[in-house]
């Protein structure tokens, strides 16, 4: 079963949240809203959500200085504005706020829609391990993520660099399931160019170095048609 993604919408009209928050739910996302700027930053750390869509005028704190907030204490969740400009000024002051994408009001709701999508393809789910965690620990396999080492029963196992990182974005985001595209560009990077199939390569010398069965997997599970999903549970080691 898929986790699903938690889209955070703010907006002090409440007549655009209520359609908005209908759609969403039907789309297979979980909503929860907020009405201004200051209660938009305790939804985020209280809701933790995939995806903010924030509104730019607001009462209290408007939405460029939520997302200012935002960036400057490290928070990097996907934020699409809602500006109610249209001229390249606006677009270009949006993305360099750090904002994701932008749309201008009034809008069409699937178009949202698709631009949440859109979005949440491109960065992909947020990691529910805290980035200082120097070492992840699942079953008998340990991670060294300032070393770049890998531990199986205590005793390492040889990886190449790619597949240390695989690994880690993996155990970083346990229970997520990642398309081969979204590994790619998450681990390789958008400039790459061999295709997909590196992702299986390297799959496959993870389970051959930490002896997981693909039919039986206990770490990595593939998921028919979709991707690749981190099964065990997760812990921060010391």
């Amino acid at each position: 079963m898929l986790t699903k993604r938690k889209v955070l919408l703010v907006d002090d009209e409440r007549g655009i949240l209520v359609p908005l928050i209908d759609l969403l739910e039907h789309s297979g996302y979980e909503v929860a809203t907020a009405g201004d700027g200051r209660a938009a930053l305790e939804q985020v750390k209280q809701f933790q959500p995939h995806l903010i869509v924030l509104d730019v005028i607001m009462p209290r704190m408007d939405g460029r200085e939520v997302l200012r907030s935002l960036r400057e204490e490290g928070d990097w969740t996907p934020v699409i504005l809602l500006t109610q400009v249209g001229e390249t000024i606006e677009r270009a002051m949006a993305l360099d706020e750090g904002a994701d994408d932008y749309l201008t009001k009034p809008y069409d709701p699937h178009e949202l829609l698709a631009r949440i999508r859109a979005v949440l393809r491109r960065t992909g789910p947020r990691s529910t391990i805290p980035s200082s965690a120097a070492v992840l620990v699942s079953l008998a396999l340990t991670l060294n993520r300032q070393s770049h080492r890998a531990y199986l029963r205590g005793r390492e196992i040889k990886l190449t660099p790619k597949a240390i990182t695989l690994l880690e974005y993996l155990m970083a985001h346990s229970g997520e399931v990642f398309t081969r595209e979204q590994l790619l560009d998450a681990v390789w990077g958008w400039g790459y160019g061999s295709g997909t199939r590196v992702v299986d390569m390297r799959i496959a010398e993870l389970r051959r170095a930490i002896g997981d069965d693909a039919d039986q997997p206990r770490y990595i599970e593939t998921v028919p048609g979709v991707g690749y999903r981190f099964i065990a549970s997760v812990e921060v080691g010391r």
